[in-house]
């Protein structure tokens, strides 16, 4: 017998062109703070502009921040919401990939409460206290097919002077609403559209490995598992083919409706922690491998690698190597064969640094891997993933 809770409160407008009919929603404020990162494509591509036209139509205000980095910190957290009180704003918009939804998300928390955003923070540096005040509103656009943080609460957050990166979750951030127009993300370079579609797929497969699966996180996680294994490498190859960018969006969607990451992902923040210019999906390329290869020798979850083989494509698997052959196959399909740990400015060495912070970062849950892993286990995984 199964028991869970399946509650996603939010409002989600998904297809091709879906922007354009944002200003038909019920806003949940009279004037916004517009997040973005600090790059150039939301307002190069014209997404921004069309944020705005839209938000004219129904008569919304806004202030602009748009200094969200990638991996976004406590600094970019606190500066936004120190602008939206400043100005009045009453709810966030973000506008981007999963680094402006999470700092978004924050922002919104922080707007609503006092202090400093790591007085809130579980991490072993951080206050460990409630915030005594819900999040004000916030609506996701999302621009990336990556990190699904458009339909959950979460949000990672680094604080680099304590090279600590954490997870911050509340059912207040939910967003309100969220936008999923595939024609948002027909921009994104190959490299990057294999990295965010990457960190989907370990989303969903993630999922499948958690010893607390059940028959709904299932079904959403193998589908994703099954979409991006056909569509990712297509999107990869061109971006400018809708409908691979539009079923590695949903794809993305599916694999975090219901999400249940494992010690995978704490592994991952543990090493962009260290260094922060590290794409969290290139991370997690690096590391998954050979994560799941750990388990693989030891006879463990061969019916979960099974599942996870058949949606790839693969006919009668009767191995759970059939599965990591899936993978590596995927990986190089979307040019990600050579990214290595060796060549970001990680060195061997090192790697005995990170497996006693596995336990002290939050991102996934170390309780829900097939068997429980001790440092040792760890850096096993580490140094087999190091090339």
């Amino acid at each position: 017998m199964y028991n869970f809770i399946y509650d996603i409160p939010t409002r989600i407008l998904f297809g091709a062109g879906q922007l354009n009919n944002l200003h038909k929603e019920k806003f949940p404020g009279k004037k916004a703070i517009i997040v973005i990162s600090n790059g150039n494509s939301t307002k190069k591509y014209g997404y921004l502009q069309r944020l705005e036209e839209q938000l004219k139509k129904s008569n919304i205000q806004y202030v602009l921040f748009d200094k969200v980095r990638a991996n976004p910190t406590a600094q970019n957290v606190m500066d936004g919401a120190k602008l939206a009180k400043e100005n009045g704003c009453d709810f966030v918009i973000s506008l981007g990939g999963g680094s402006v939804m999470d700092c978004g998300k924050c922002i919104a928390l922080m707007m609503k409460n006092e202090g400093d955003l790591w007085d809130y923070s579980l991490s072993k540096q951080g206050g460990k206290k409630n915030p005594p005040n819900p999040a004000a509103a916030n609506i996701c656009i999302t621009t990336s097919a990556g990190t699904g943080s458009e339909v959950n609460s979460a949000a990672i957050i680094s604080r680099d002077d304590l090279q600590e990166k954490t997870l911050f979750c509340g059912y207040s951030m939910f967003p309100v609403l969220s936008v999923v127009d595939s024609d948002l993300m027909l921009s994104v370079p190959p490299v990057y559209t294999a990295y965010q579609g990457m960190d989907a797929f370990f989303h969903a497969s993630e999922t499948i490995m958690n010893i607390n699966v059940h028959p709904m996180a299932e079904m959403f996680a193998l589908k994703a598992i099954e979409l991006l294994t056909k569509y990712l490498p297509a999107a990869y190859k061109d971006g400018s083919d809708r409908e691979a960018r539009s079923y590695a969006a949903l794809a993305n969607t599916l694999a975090c409706y219901y999400v249940m990451s494992t010690s995978a992902h704490n592994m991952e923040h543990v090493m962009s922690g260290f260094h922060p210019e590290l794409a969290h999906g290139a991370g997690l390329i690096m590391i998954s491998p050979s994560y799941y290869e750990f388990f693989i020798k030891k006879g463990l979850g061969k019916d979960k690698f099974i599942k996870m083989a058949k949606a790839m494509g693969i006919e009668n698997p009767a191995s759970s190597k059939d599965f990591l052959n899936a993978l590596h196959k995927l990986i190089a399909d979307v040019g990600c064969a050579e990214v290595k740990m060796s060549k970001t400015g990680i060195t061997k060495e090192e790697l005995k640094k990170y497996p006693a912070k596995v336990f002290e970062v939050l991102g996934g849950d170390i309780t829900a891997d097939l068997v429980t892993l001790k440092e040792q286990d760890y850096l096993e995984i580490f140094e087999n993933a190091y090339c």
